[in-house]
């Protein structure tokens, strides 16, 4: 029996080589996107999974309370040094290890005369326990010992050619002479520390750094990461309740007057780290897990198309099945049967389109990890994969093979036989709203295409206070260029490579310095206690970045005052209250400071919320970063080949690496950007999948028609006339289709823009464009099938019907 159902399937396959192409197709295209999305749903959910402490694994964060406003800033998983301390002394039942380490930073390290800038950490011995990593060589356990590093992999293999290389000696920073102790695995692409290429001890730091050794008791510099492993059988929400209030009077008495009015500590679980990273009045508020739904959601809609279309286009065709399912019944074919054998097809359809669609992953996976930022592999090795796409099958095949096996099976033999059978409404009317679902997930997906998009260019055309076109960054890593910026700045001018040239405590596109220790002549008393943003400049890094003066003037060496001379942002100037500010005094940290100028709003964190209000301050020689602009006479190659001479001759210990500003800006973009490429690609695959149903049902509507056509064109129809009548269905399907998405696609896109506070609105236009496109879309489609039957020869059709 089974092999006759085999039979059977395969030689409706082989004689209806059209329906066949576009249900196998359209499977495959289905499936292909489902898998690809799942794959990437895969990697997002298993982030950081590959430590083995994943669900004991924590790290200390606060939140703050500010004028009545719960909330956690950026910064909140920064603390004070002395904080891992009391929690091993005070609470050590409740972690079973606890571990400090410094933010990722770019070091230079040497061997030979070999330079490499790679991103690396500083941490506590107990960091390498509380995280997974795979030793190749070595162990952690010399990496207690003051001047000792673990390499990664991929750094080892860099710097000596192998990862035979314990007890080899690195130079780091061109300070000092390190001896490596270990050698672990890279870490995975999908984890919090994919770019850390090494590991160096914290007695290293305290013993290299004199801040950082006259901060080991002090609770007033919070630049530091606290890791913590919690004890076997005590909750995070348990060690969250009683560490809350151990921060709050540390700093009550160190500070003179904290930022917020109260701050309370909670353990913030690896689980969410990377998935519910959005805070929203203290709470957690979503984060990356709703672009996860969002993509599920695509995904499982995109397969649901394919579907449609097979249901479609096997209830369109049934009436080459009835006779077939006529004379099955009378020869005593039960209809569980028929069922059976329906299914059994479009199990075959889905197996061989499951096989198309692993091609298409295979050969697309490259180019959809570039634009999903993703290291994503194939993975034919394991078992789960294949025990998955088994259920993969079996569902789809159920869900596109069902409603036809019902449908087909329910046939009477008596109709059918005597040739009185004709397509009822039964099989009509599903179609249409199948027809209309399908209608409506295309529109939504080109609404929402649209919003992304529009939301992206709002962002980028927002005024960004500077020129950033032309301007590159350094990073001063190591301490041969301290001291110098006098003479390297007449070098670099007189290269001719180079028209500015300036140093500065943070980059144009990102400042993490705040303090709120700030008042002036006038401050309302009652004005919420908000932090400035801190930057500090040397004379030229104004005329360097090509700031734009709304009143006053720039740093000048003509005013000998302007070491006490401070720059406000407009944002500032608002906050602030101030009328006329330029002459102003500032007081800070016991400091005053005159205001010599105020410029637009330089927008150096995310250009989706509003500008900090920010100050900038006048140091003449300052670190640690570098801001040069090229001269816009020459190409930039020619500009940076002027250039490059000069740091390899002032500072041979690094290497001459640069970074484009507007391409760091551009990166602020990214995960927007590629949200909008993905959406716009899958909502062009989930359209194509539609236009193939499409044509598929059009093809067969005009067929049942054809008898039709040809006695309207004989009684003197024109082919526009004939085209109307054919394609009044579809677009009457797709104008319902367009009331039903609307609202749908505005929820939900509404929903997304909700979590920018910097966004566009959604005009009426974007829906009427995504309404029109489909339409032009379902009519392209169609009118090559009703052009076909309406300027065919009447007589011929009539002859043969």
């Amino acid at each position: 029996m089974l092999k006759n159902y085999c039979l059977i399937a395969w030689r409706n396959l082989r004689n209806n080589k059209a329906v066949s192409f576009i249900n196998i197709g359209g499977l495959a295209l289905g499936m292909a996107v489902a898998m690809l999305i799942g794959l990437w749903i895969w990697d997002e959910l298993s982030f950081n999974r590959s430590n083995t402490n994943y669900d004991t694994i924590g790290q200390i964060a606060r939140r703050e309370v500010t004028n009545g406003e719960v909330f956690i800033a950026d910064n909140s998983n920064h603390f004070p040094i002395p904080l891992a301390g009391e929690l091993r002394a005070n609470y050590n039942n409740l972690f079973k290890q606890v571990a400090l380490a410094t933010e990722s930073n770019e070091h230079v390290l040497k061997v030979d005369n070999r330079l490499f800038t790679r991103q690396g950490l500083y941490v506590e011995p107990d960091f390498t326990n509380i995280f997974t990593l795979h030793m190749i060589a070595g162990s952690n356990a010399g990496f207690e010992a003051p001047r000792s590093i673990l390499l990664s992999q991929s750094l080892a293999v860099s710097l000596f050619g192998n990862t035979d290389v314990i007890g080899k000696t690195v130079k780091l920073d061109n300070r000092y002479d390190i001896k490596v102790t270990g050698v672990f695995a890279n870490l995975p692409s999908n984890s919090r520390f994919a770019e850390v290429s090494f590991l160096c001890p914290w007695s290293l730091l305290v013993a290299t750094n004199p801040t950082v050794k006259q901060d080991l008791n002090n609770w007033g510099n919070s630049s530091f990461h606290v890791f913590v492993q919690t004890a076997p059988g005590i909750s995070m929400a348990n060690i969250s309740q009683t560490i809350k209030d151990v921060y709050w009077p540390k700093i009550t008495t160190t500070q003179p007057k904290p930022a917020a009015e109260r701050t309370t500590l909670f353990l913030h679980p690896m689980k969410d780290w990377h998935l519910r990273s959005v805070w929203k009045n203290g709470v957690q508020a979503g984060g990356q897990l709703q672009i996860v739904w969002l993509f599920g959601l695509i995904g499982g809609f995109v397969l649901l198309l394919a579907c449609i279309n097979f249901m479609n286009l096997s209830t369109a065709t049934s009436e080459k099945r009835a006779k077939e399912v006529g004379v099955r019944k009378t020869f005593g074919s039960a209809r569980g049967q028929l069922i059976q054998q329906f299914l059994g097809e479009s199990l075959l359809i889905v197996i061989i389109a499951f096989g198309v669609s692993i091609a298409m992953v295979s050969l697309s996976l490259d180019s959809f990890n570039k634009i999903a930022g993703k290291q994503i592999r194939f993975p034919f090795s394991s078992p789960d994969f294949w025990t998955l796409s088994t259920l993969f099958i079996i569902i789809t095949a159920l869900l596109a093979g069902s409603y036809p096996a019902l449908y087909l099976s329910a046939f009477q033999p008596v109709k059918v036989l005597k040739g009185t059978f004709s397509g009822s409404w039964k099989g009509v009317v599903p179609r249409r709203i199948l027809s209309g679902v399908q209608f409506t997930v295309s529109i939504v997906l080109i609404i929402g295409t649209i919003v992304v998009y529009r939301q992206i260019q709002f962002a980028q055309d927002r005024p960004i206070g500077y020129d950033r076109n032309g301007l590159i960054r350094i990073a001063m890593n190591t301490p041969d260029l301290s001291g110098k910026y006098d003479v390297l700045q007449k070098e670099l001018l007189a290269s001719g490579g180079a028209t500015g040239f300036a140093q500065s405590s943070a980059t144009t596109t990102e400042n993490n310095y705040f303090d709120d220790r700030f008042n002036w002549e006038g401050k309302d008393a009652n004005l919420p206690q908000q932090s400035f943003a801190l930057m500090a400049v040397t004379y030229d890094f104004g005329k360097t970045v090509g700031w734009q003066f709304s009143q006053g003037r720039d740093f000048s060496r003509d005013f000998p005052t302007d070491n006490t001379a401070i720059i406000l942002n407009e944002a500032a100037v608002k906050y602030m209250r101030l009328k006329d500010p330029v002459g102003k005094k500032i007081v800070w940290n016991g400091n005053t400071f005159t205001v010599t100028g105020v410029i637009k709003d330089m927008v150096t964190e995310s250009p989706y919320k509003p500008v900090q209000q920010s100050i900038f301050f006048m140091v003449p020689n300052i670190g640690p970063v570098i801001t040069i602009r090229l001269n816009p006479a020459l190409s930039v190659s020619d500009a940076i080949s002027r250039i490059a001479p000069v740091f390899t001759t002032m500072n041979p210990s690094a290497p001459f690496e640069y970074k484009f500003v507007d391409e760091e800006y551009g990166r602020k973009f990214a995960a927007e950007e590629r949200i909008g490429i993905l959406s716009g690609f899958f909502a062009a695959l989930a359209i194509f999948i539609s236009c193939l149903g499409i044509f598929g049902l059009a093809s067969f509507v005009v067929r049942q028609r054809i008898r039709e056509i040809g006695v309207r064109k004989v009684l003197g129809a024109s082919v526009i006339n004939l085209w109307g009548l054919l394609t009044r269905e579809f677009v009457l399907l797709v104008l319902i289709a367009f009331v039903v998405a609307v609202p749908i696609a505005n929820y939900f896109t509404r929903a997304w823009l909700d979590q920018y506070e910097y966004r566009t609105t959604i005009s009426w236009l974007v829906f009427a464009a995504a309404g029109l496109g489909a339409l032009i879309i379902t009519l392209l489609t169609v009118s090559f099938q009703a052009f076909k039957a309406a300027t065919a020869n009447p007589v011929k059709s009539l002859r043969t019907e």
